[in-house]
């Protein structure tokens, strides 16, 4: 039997292309769910629904209205809601004292807010449990330098997915975050094209291999399966990074200048 069958999903940041948000939409929809998926790009939103047979609704999880209309929209569409995902988030890289006041809000309104106005959004409209699904990032555990706002935030949300696990419990809601470390995805192809990054990273993993789209999926069936008997826990799904650590600038530079005669660009993230 398919492990989601008869569930209802809304996934947010799936208006990418082959974005995680996208890869765990497919294996919910392969898994018996019926998907609506959100995000900010209408086009990209439609094709990709269309392909996985869910549903699309433009939001931007910034905006409390569109929110409000995401959870007016799965009503209608899937009748109810019984999973939410969010897997928004911009990889902003950036020296700490050259963070701009502009930047930092940006990333509280993405990262903090915005998934604070999702979640309440969203289990407004659980009547009967759910599964509340958070991407957070291995770097809300363990240090990557110039990378201080983006850590901050999802450290921060993480507590407040924790909060949510021990006051919804009673209504049968589980709240839940997955950390991946440095996965081969749309977001990472900037740092995957600096020689030495992916290789500087490999000696990091315990289990001797990046994670991929997949192995997130993978752990998002089971929070979001009846077969979950976990709330308010981070799942470190990242081959055994956080046992060890992200390299250092001073490494990432060392392998760039090996491999190319030149350190490496000073940002190396998607920024947007």
């Amino acid at each position: 039997m398919k492990r989601l069958a008869g569930k209802r999903a809304v996934i947010l940041g799936a208006a990418g292309r082959d974005n995680m948000a996208q890869r765990i939409a497919t294996r919910f929809a392969a898994e018996g769910a019926t998907l609506l998926v959100a995000g900010r790009h209408a086009d990209e939103l439609e094709r990709f629904a269309a392909e996985i047979g869910g549903h699309a609704q433009l939001c931007d999880i910034t905006r409390r209205e569109d929110c409000v209309a995401l959870v007016q929209a799965a009503t209608e569409k899937l009748g109810g809601i019984d999973i939410a995902l969010n897997a928004t988030g911009w990889g902003l890289l950036k020296p700490f004292e050259l963070t701009t006041e502009d930047e930092l809000r940006r990333m509280t309104d993405l990262q903090f807010i915005g998934p604070f106005l999702f979640f309440q959004a969203m289990i407004g409209a659980m009547a009967d449990g759910g599964s509340l699904i958070q991407i957070s990032s291995a770097t809300a555990t363990i240090m990557l330098e110039d990378h201080a706002a983006y850590m901050g935030t999802k450290a921060g949300f993480d507590h407040v997915m924790r909060s949510l696990a021990n006051e919804y419990g009673v209504r049968g809601i589980r709240a839940n975050s997955i950390s991946p470390g440095l996965t081969d995805t749309p977001m990472a192809a900037r740092a995957k094209a600096v020689p030495g990054i992916f290789e500087t990273y490999r000696s990091c993993y315990p289990l001797g291999r990046f994670g991929t789209p997949e192995d997130i999926a993978a752990a998002a069936v089971w929070l979001a399966s009846d077969e979950c008997f976990m709330t308010g826990q981070n799942l470190q799904v990242n081959g055994g990074l956080t046992l060890r650590r992200n390299p250092t600038n001073a490494e990432f530079d060392a392998a760039s200048i090996s491999a190319t005669g030149k350190p490496r660009p000073r940002s190396w993230l998607k920024t947007a």
